[in-house]
């Protein structure tokens, strides 16, 4: 048995690759027999680019090189990571880092932008969601594995680096210079919509996702004490692409008090697992409603699958993404390590997500307002953030006005989050229905 990383987003990411410790048994298959005439192939070919090939290759980056192609060509979430990557990705979790700030996933060997991330200099460029990547800094992208993709966009803070995109549906791409910076590793965002109401977004599910959440949802019931507690909620999973699978869980968990949550099949029985809600003296007992769209992804898939299949929220928006599979980080001797898709996960009710993705229960596809361009991305600032830092200069009462006039102009221009707002006052509290 070798302790090994468990993963569930959506793919390695210039934001961070996120993973969640676990114990999977890797050891030979009893019986496996050895292909000798594939090895030696192997072996034959090695020799000859070592003797023959126009440059002098060392024959560490050759195997390296031969590991890559052999795990990009399995699925597009399986991967290499020599020793420089595989610390990034570890990184990724839980220090700060640098880059611009982009989900990106490699689809049909082009490189995609799942998502940019809010208040990034990717977000501040006008890089979108479907956008193509084809050149880093003159380079194409194509000649590149997804992790150097990483590493090239990646860099000191700072430092510019020159993306060649294509937007989705443009006829002509153009290249985009970005100032790379510090990437924010906030995972909750919240708001109050009406008294009683509020709107909390998670970006991410990274390792204090839970432990913010849980922050935010307590302020919320604080301040809402004086016009009669907690109503409702609305939890926005928009463009959240994803990230560590326990988050995942233990968010799941703050809403449901039994049931399963999620549960992962793969090729061998002994990598099965279930995950279980539990009954919790903070869990969460007002009416929900869950936004989602094509940028939902994986862990997101898990918490909107789980509150779906328990009744437990009404699920608005678009159908997600539909990343269903479970991949494994396997450190190696070296320091380098690989990500090995090992499984898939179901929702409750025995539905894989793979390629299929979380349907509403209410489709509402998402309406920019005609006078902005801009509209569909989330327009989320320092100031949007829990308990964020006043600047000294507003009295409380121009702060709440300020706040009030904030709000409003948010429901306005987000017609999802408007609906989403008026069926999470309709809905039925948890002593009207069964859970």
């Amino acid at each position: 048995m070798r302790a090994l990383k468990h993963l569930c987003a959506m793919s390695i990411v210039v934001l961070g690759c996120l993973v969640v410790p676990g114990v999977w048994p890797v050891q030979a298959l009893p019986g496996k027999e050895v292909d000798r005439e594939a090895l030696k192939r192997f072996s034959q070919v090695l020799d000859l680019v070592e003797e023959l090939y126009v440059k002098d290759v060392k024959q560490g980056e050759l195997i390296n090189g031969a590991l890559k192609g052999m795990l990009q060509g399995l699925d597009p979430h399986s991967s290499f990571m020599n020793v420089t990557e595989y610390k990034e990705m570890q990184e990724n979790t839980t220090g700060e880092f640098f880059g611009v700030g982009i989900e990106i996933s490699l689809e049909n060997g082009m490189v995609i932008v799942v998502t940019p991330i809010e208040d990034t200099p990717a977000f501040r460029a006008g890089i979108q969601a479907g956008d193509t990547i084809l050149t880093i800094d003159g380079q194409a992208t194509q000649e590149l594995s997804l992790q150097e993709v990483v590493s090239r966009i990646r860099g000191p803070r700072g430092s510019e680096v020159k993306l060649t995109i294509l937007h989705k549906n443009a006829k002509e791409p153009q290249t985009v210079s970005i100032v790379r910076d510090a990437i924010p590793l906030v995972s909750v965002k919240s708001k109050k919509l009406e008294d009683g109401y509020y709107w909390v977004r998670l970006t991410r599910f990274s390792e204090r996702t839970t432990e913010e959440l849980r922050e935010a949802l307590n302020d919320a019931e604080k301040a809402s004490k004086g016009s009669g507690g907690l109503k409702g909620l609305v939890l926005d999973l928009r463009n959240n692409p994803g990230g560590l699978l326990d988050q995942a869980v233990s968010v799941s968990d703050m809403f449901l008090q039994q049931g399963d949550i999620v549960s992962i099949k793969g090729r061998r029985s002994d990598t099965d697992r279930v995950y279980k809600a539990k009954t919790q003296s903070g869990d969460v007992r007002v009416p929900m409603v869950v936004l989602i769209n094509a940028g939902s992804a994986s862990a997101s898939e898990i918490v909107a699958g789980a509150l779906r299949d328990q009744k437990r929220a009404l699920i608005l928006g678009e159908r997600s993404f539909g990343k269903g599979s479970v991949q494994n980080i396997i450190p190696l001797s070296d320091g380098s390590g690989i990500k090995l898709t090992v499984a898939l996960y179901y929702t409750p009710n025995g539905s894989s997500i793979q390629a299929e993705g979380i349907a509403p229960d209410l489709e509402v596809l998402f309406e920019p307002p005609k006078e902005d361009k801009d509209a569909q991305r989330f327009l989320l600032r320092e100031k949007d953030l829990n308990r964020h830092l006043e600047n000294g200069k507003d009295s409380k009462k121009d702060s709440k006005s300020k706040d009030a006039d904030e709000v409003r102009e948010q429901l306005a221009r987000d017609n999802q989050l408007r609906m989403a707002l008026q069926m999470v006052k309709t809905l039925p509290t948890l002593s009207q229905i069964k859970n």
